[in-house]
């Protein structure tokens, strides 16, 4: 019987000639340089994004421990203050109502302080290392401080 003589596979052809290939390194390689000429070209604002939010949660440190320590004044004298004026018939109901929930608030406030410094504290030291696992989970830790300050203002 006659053997069939195979034909061994044709050798890779370079690329840009007619059957040829592009190389997975090639196409890795190429997006690597695009991604590393996008950084480059946007340096800058990566930066000042970075800079701003280090300034942001500072600002917002230094906001969260005066809030912590007004907050603690107001409850010590709502803690006086209350027992007194519910036992005051003078005292209109509304302005009763009024101190009660602001003792809440402050309380409120009191309670969370602990957890919202050490979010502050995590996001701040992410920033300043560029540490993303210090900074992932806390846009949610955020968020709780955002409405908890929320629920404290004035409804307009």
């Amino acid at each position: 019987m006659p053997t069939m003589k195979q034909n061994p596979r044709p050798a890779p052809k370079p690329a840009g000639k007619p059957g040829g290939y592009v190389k997975f390194s090639d196409k890795l390689t190429q997006s690597l340089n695009d991604i590393e000429r996008m950084i480059q070209d946007h340096k800058d604002m990566i930066d000042a994004i970075q800079e701003v939010a280090l300034e942001l949660t500072g600002a917002i440190g230094t906001l969260h421990t005066l809030t912590v320590k007004y907050a603690g004044k107001a409850n010590q004298i709502l803690d006086a203050l209350l027992p007194i004026v519910k036992n005051l018939p003078i005292i209109p109901k509304n302005v009763t109502a009024l101190l009660v929930e602001m003792e809440k608030y402050t309380q409120n406030i009191i309670d969370t302080s602990a957890r919202t410094a050490k979010t502050i504290s995590d996001v701040h030291g992410g920033l300043q290392t560029g540490d993303v696992s210090k900074l992932k989970g806390h846009a949610g830790d955020l968020k709780t401080v955002t409405n908890t300050l929320t629920a404290i203002l004035p409804k307009a």
